[in-house]
């Protein structure tokens, strides 16, 4: 009995943990905070990986500002050991793209979630605004330096230098050094990373991206200094910029309810019927007034004032409607020629070949999905083919299993098309096959976007890709083997017609000039029939 009340006493003096305790430990969390704890989300989840992700994000900024701006795109990346230590590196990307104005540097460097893509509707590169300053945290959190950034936005005008890092509680740009230097360039930015990184050789490395990079770009020049100093360059292929993509407003399809609430109560529109028509793409007024009819609510009803059981019967109006696919001139393929070109810089080999299909859509979002296949030539006959896989002309150098690409090649019947292939694997075969995916939103199934998700019209579209250019690998193969047959036959052939002369000329009593005769005449006619 004593030791009960002990502990019941014991247990009463205890003070108890209130709400008012628990909310004094409640505070927001800053986004640069959160990825900080959690960079693996973002690609820098090993030195091998953080190295490739920084020199990604910096040449998908650069080549998305120059095509803006309608620049051929010179490249120039150095990657130096610091101090010679192994596993320290400063990291130099430098483009002649448009430049940066200067009260826009610090925000784009050193702020998450900062840009000017995730809200259009419009296919680029980046898309969240976290990238480049995402390399930049890291590089700050693995060494302590700041990210150097020096930009030029016109002969005439100065450029300007910035040293920063990211306050990561705030998420915002803390500003080291602001101050203007010489540039010798017209116009461009070159930024500066120092970070604790790893370098591989291999096609999972800086080397194989950057030359994937290249095939996916034939308008780009690259050029690239290893760690070890070694220079490499990749001309460029073609002197025609990509088509300009142009920005189109959001599908019906694509909406789900929270955000159609959303854009209700934000619209400009006084009524419902130019909500509709003004704030979507390809809603006519005819199939505005259906939607309204089909929804049971008045034409000119206040969007602001749309309750959310109205909203929801607008939501399922929107699905019971028959509305024209999204305008396809948002993305930009790469082309079937371009494509080509791409590839012959980089592969020698004896067949090329591209398809580009048609737009397609998936949750109301474009895409254009595009194949393209080498064949021979130097490449490897006994193993697996290599696949490329690209999103908006950026290569996915990771989680090859977990992307529909692969999945979609696997399922393809290569053994149609002349190729060994095991069940359940890539075919076997001297090929290297490329697969694009252009798109204003592309699906990736994480932000370190290495994987583009499984939905079932973006795997029918790489499918159907796949196979016809199967098809003409096929009669690529077919008649080369053919080929190959005739030569051998007439190799027979040739091979015994000096004996034909001979017996003819024993027969018909000929003289040696009669019989050469006769053995050149049925050589030229062998001849004429190969070719």
């Amino acid at each position: 009995m004593t030791v009960l009340k002990k502990s019941k006493q014991l247990t009463e003096n205890v003070s108890k943990i209130t709400a008012h305790d628990l909310a004094k430990k409640q505070r927001e969390i800053s986004v640069s905070e959160f990825f900080t704890k959690n960079r693996h989300l973002l690609g820098f989840d090993n030195p091998r990986k953080a190295l490739l992700t920084t020199i990604k994000e910096g040449i998908d900024n650069s080549l998305d500002a120059c095509e803006e701006a309608k620049i051929l795109p010179d490249i120039k990346v150095r990657i130096n050991h610091v101090n010679d230590t192994e596993d320290r590196f400063r990291v130099t990307i430098e483009d002649n793209g448009p430049g940066i104005l200067k009260s826009h540097i610090p925000k784009i460097f050193g702020k998450l979630l900062y840009g000017s893509k995730f809200h259009r509707l419009k296919m680029s590169r980046g898309q969240q605004g976290i990238g480049i300053s995402a390399a930049g945290m890291y590089g700050q959190l693995t060494t302590g330096k700041p990210i150097l950034i020096t930009s030029k936005i016109s002969p005439k005008k100065p450029a300007h230098h910035y040293s920063l890092v990211v306050d990561t509680q705030k998420n915002e740009p803390r500003i080291l050094k602001d101050e203007i230097v010489h540039y010798d360039t017209k116009h461009g930015t070159k930024v500066a990373i120092e970070l604790e990184a790893k370098y591989q050789k291999g096609r999972q490395s800086v080397d194989g991206y950057i030359e994937q990079t290249s095939i996916a770009n034939p308008h780009t020049d690259i050029t690239y200094i290893n760690p070890e100093g070694k220079e490499t360059r990749y001309p460029r292929a073609s002197k025609e910029l990509p088509i300009e993509p142009k920005e189109i407003k959001p599908h019906p399809y694509g909406m789900e309810l929270g955000m159609l609430i959303k854009m209700l109560h934000d619209t400009k529109a006084k009524n419902l019927r130019s909500f509709l028509i003004k704030d979507f793409s390809r809603v006519s007024a005819r199939v505005a007034k259906e939607i309204c009819e089909k929804a049971n609510l008045y034409e000119k009803a206040r969007p602001s004032r749309i309750a959310v059981q109205e909203a929801d019967a607008l939501f399922k109006a929107i699905k019971l409607t028959k509305i024209m696919n999204p305008p396809a001139d948002c993305i930009s393929p790469i082309g079937e020629e371009s494509i080509i070109q791409g590839l012959k810089k980089q592969i020698n080999a004896d067949f090329f070949t591209s398809n580009t299909r048609p737009p397609s859509v998936y949750r109301g979002n474009p895409f254009q999905i595009e194949v393209g296949l080498a064949y021979g030539g130097d490449l490897p006959e006994e193993r697996l083919i290599r696949l490329l896989r690209f999103a908006n002309r950026v290569p996915l150098l990771y989680q090859q299993s977990a992307c529909v690409i692969t999945e979609s090649a696997i399922n393809t019947s290569w053994r149609n098309y002349g190729l060994q292939q095991s069940t359940g694997a890539l075919p076997a075969g001297p090929v290297i096959l490329m697969v694009h995916l252009a798109s204003v939103w592309v699906p990736f199934t994480s932000e370190s976007k290495e994987a583009i998700a499984h939905y079932p019209e973006i795997e029918k579209e790489v499918k159907l890709a796949l196979q016809e250019c199967g098809r003409h690998l096929s009669t690529f193969i077919k008649r080369r083997k053919k080929t190959a047959e005739e030569i051998k036959k007439k190799t027979y052939i040739k091979k015994y017609i000096p004996h034909i002369g001979i017996a003819l000329k024993e027969i018909l009593n000929l003289n040696n000039k009669q019989e050469l005769k006769i053995v050149n005449n049925l050589t030229n006619i062998l001849e004429r029939s190969r070719s």
